[in-house]
Formats: structure tokens, sequence, C-alpha cells
């Protein structure tokens, strides 16, 4: 089972810490799920961790995660090399992709030489949902504000471009990143940009952002658009989604 059409779940948040694990899997991870439509059977979720360099101690959080979920998990490394003998069948396997944040600038130069481009967008529309944090939800939009080059915020465009806006992550949590994404929407570095406070999600169907979601209460979603040289800010309110099952 696959979602209907090209799914994305983009978003600043999904984990928190778990009862006896450290990190747990919160409502975002969840209605990725969700969005792909599966039952009768244990999701499978592909973990991605490029943007963290495939860290070690962290994979072995997200698989505590997804035991507790009741997931059927499968990392995907690609340091020092794959861990897969079949990359593109792993992934097509799948329910969700979630990847995990971190930089996405080298996020991107990796998955580019392994060909994790295109098998991405080939899974995205076969119906695998793609979803996940920060620098795993910038990669699915033209671009974004980053801190993947230092402390100070720079913007990043080139991403791997499957829905033509760019994104804001983090946007109340980090108080740089507004003013970055209103001055590179105003003057075009960036197009029609969509952004998450932290804990809140965007849901895409095709190109379409269909929906905000969060699992924090009080939280925004946004979008920012270009009126002249100038940026102008709506809020979309998100719906709060059921703590996790």
């Amino acid at each position: 089972m696959t979602a209907s059409e090209p799914t994305i779940l983009a978003t600043s948040g999904g984990h928190r810490p778990g009862h006896r694990t450290m990190v747990a899997f919160d409502s975002l991870v969840h209605h990725a799920v969700d969005l792909s439509g599966v039952h009768g059977r244990r999701p499978r979720v592909m973990y991605v961790g490029t943007a963290i360099g495939d860290a070690e101690h962290f994979t072995t959080r997200m698989s505590e995660a997804a035991r507790v979920a009741g997931f059927d998990f499968t990392p995907l490394h690609l340091f020092p090399m794959p861990n897969l003998d079949d990359v593109e069948g792993a992934v097509l396997e799948q329910d969700v992709v979630w990847v995990m944040g971190g930089s996405v600038a080298n996020l991107l130069a990796v998955w580019r030489v392994h060909g994790l481009d295109a098998v991405f967008r080939r899974a995205w529309e076969a119906g695998v949902v793609l979803s996940g944090v920060s620098a795993g939800s910038i990669c699915w939009f033209q671009g974004g504000a980053t801190d993947s080059f230092g402390p100070e915020l720079r913007p990043l465009t080139g991403a791997l471009g499957l829905l033509p806006y760019g994104n804001g992550v983090h946007y109340d949590s980090d108080k740089g990143r507004r003013p970055l994404v209103h001055r590179l929407v105003a003057d075009g570095t960036l197009p029609t940009t969509h952004c998450t406070d932290d804990g809140v999600g965007l849901v895409y169907r095709g190109t379409e952002l269909v929906e905000a979601v969060t699992e924090l209460p009080g939280k925004g979603a946004y979008s920012v658009v270009r009126e002249g040289d100038t940026a102008i800010e709506e809020r979309i309110e998100p719906r709060r989604l059921p703590a996790p099952r």
C-alpha cells in the first residue's frame, strides 16, 4: 500500500523524549504513516541520517523509537558506503521515508553522488510518502535558509525541487530565520516560501499544499509571498494532531 498520489510531509518536528527510550516518534511521524494508507501490517519506515553523517548512535535511537511505535525499520546509510545492495529497491518497498535534520547542503551533495535525488523522485511518484525534519524538510523544496555553512544563516538554493517553493524551518525557535526568509523572498532568491514553527508539518499532495498540521498547541505555519520588492507573510492555522497511539 502506498499513498494514492505523490505525498510529502515537510516538518519542523516529529521527535520527543521517550518513556524508556531517548527518542520517541511524535504525532508528525505517525501522521506520515497515516498518509501512506498502510493497514493490515506493520508500516515500513526508512530512516535516512545522511545530514548527520549517518551517526550510529542516533540510528540506534531511531531504531528503538520504531520498535516502540510498531514500525518495520530500515536505516539507509551512505557512509562509508551504502549499507543496502539495492538502494532503489529498498526505498520503493517503503511506506514512509523519514529524513533526519542536520546539514542540508551536505545531504544534497552526498545524495547526488549516489543518485538518491533520482531515486527519491521515483519513490515520490510511486506513492512512497517522503517526510522529515529540518534538513529533511528543506531538501524536498527549491531551497531555504540554512546553517549548513556556519553559525550565520545563509540561503540555500538548488535543493531537489520536488516542490516549487522555498521552505523555512524552525520559524519560531531560531530568530534569524524569519527575517532572512523575508529578505530572500523579497529579492527573488527564493520563490513563495512555506514555513513551519517547531512541531508543525505541511502536507502536500502532488505539488499542492493541502494542510498544515501540528503536534504542539499554539504553533503556526506561514506562506511568504513576494509583492513588488517586499515580502508578505500570511499565517496558516494548523490542525492539531492526536497524540501518538
